[in-house]
């Protein structure tokens, strides 16, 4: 019976297409389902033979660490120079969307506190 490996969802094509790669390099027989049209369902890769999950969950796990660590390597020499995102970079570069995101707290925040602050009148 088939075992879940990788979740696919939120996940990016270029990390989804590397982890594809890592399982066909060690010869791992896998596939996928897809999450559907509505997105009822899974989207995943799957192992088909059970036996091999430890070996493929530690080259998953290998590759997520390895995939961090990068990560974490390219912010540090962004900030380094001076260009890691920041939020006052995304307010001037993006002032309206960021207005209007900060509007729809506070309208969320507003309709959350209302029926209480009510009650307490």
């Amino acid at each position: 019976m088939a075992v879940l490996l990788f979740h696919l969802r939120h996940v990016p094509d270029e990390e989804a297409e590397e982890v594809r790669r890592l399982l066909d390099e060690h010869s791992l027989d896998t596939f996928e389902t897809r999450a559907g049209f509505w997105g009822m369902g899974v989207a995943a890769i799957w192992l088909r033979d059970p036996h091999e999950l430890p070996r493929a969950r530690a080259l998953i796990d290998a590759y997520q660490h390895a995939l961090g660590e990068r990560m974490r390597h390219e912010h540090d020499v962004l900030a380094a120079r001076g260009e890691a995102p920041t939020l006052w970079r995304r307010l001037t570069r993006q002032p309206i969307r960021t207005l209007l995101f900060a509007l729809l707290a506070a309208g969320v925040l507003a309709l959350s506190l209302l029926p209480f602050l009510w009650m307490a009148g």
